[in-house]
């Protein structure tokens, strides 16, 4: 079917998924990138819809034969139709809506709890560098940026569909990560790391706020404050990069 208006229902809902607010009540959201839907239909993550643009459809592109392939009833739609919707100043010819599916995390593995994480491009960075690490839960506070956030999942990549991902508030399930493992939070007060506590079966590591670090009511919850080493020459690393460097040492005490 080909939509050529942008006043067609279907086009002002992918519109509106723009909006955090109807995310939330649809429980739905938007991918813009050809190899992110890839990959999450590669993972088996089917999109309840897919929107294709002429032009993209007039290239040579083994990936999207294999998203038609495998998901036949798409949208046509021109390139007018696809900057109306799209979040990106270039739009990429390619929209899929997917339906959130947020999995409970396992209390018998690490988990990462990120509390304020506001920047949607360092969570994403951060949901990414866990899959690479191959840490699997993660639980986000209502303080952090939206998951689902375009920039998010721009810098997630496919991340998204690999994890378990948490939305926690009011610390109740931060209580039950207390209850099941030992809790680590990053400051700058804390000890050195020791790479030893990351040799223990499962713990928590808290990663706070890109300009206030972990909060106050979390870090009294702790059972340790850690910090990484670096050089006097700086105060503090950006979240994400810290967290790479901390997902890089759990890799390494759990593989040696």
């Amino acid at each position: 079917m080909k939509i050529i208006s942008t006043d067609n229902e279907k086009i002002k809902f992918l519109k509106k998924l723009g909006d955090k607010k109807v995310r939330d009540v649809s429980g739905q959201f938007l991918v813009e990138n050809l190899i992110i839907i890839y990959d999450a239909m590669k993972a088996g993550f089917k999109p309840v819809q897919l929107f294709v643009s002429e032009d993209l459809l007039e290239k040579e592109n083994e990936k999207l034969d294999l998203i038609i392939a495998k998901f036949p009833d798409f949208f046509v739609i021109n390139e007018k139709v696809n900057k109306y919707f799209s979040s990106l100043t270039t739009p990429s010819g390619i929209c899929a809506i997917f339906e959130k599916k947020e999995k409970e995390i396992n209390l018998d593995e690490i988990v990462i709890y990120l509390n304020a994480i506001a920047d949607p491009g360092n969570l994403g960075t951060i949901l990414r560098t866990a899959v690479a690490f191959g840490i699997k839960n993660i639980v986000v506070d209502e303080k952090c940026a939206d998951i689902y956030n375009a920039k998010t999942i721009s810098s997630a990549k496919d991340a998204i569909f690999k994890l378990n991902i948490s939305k926690d508030e009011n610390l109740k399930i931060f209580s039950e990560i207390k209850k099941a493992m030992p809790v680590f939070v990053t400051s700058l007060e804390g000890e050195l790391i020791d790479d030893k506590i990351f040799k223990k079966e499962k713990f928590c590591l808290v990663l706070g706020n890109e300009a206030n670090g972990v909060e106050e009511r979390i870090i009294k919850l702790a059972d340790k404050k850690v910090k990484i080493p670096m050089s006097s020459e700086i105060e503090s690393l950006n979240v994400a990069v810290s967290a790479g460097i901390l997902f890089e040492k759990i890799y390494n005490a759990k593989n040696k």
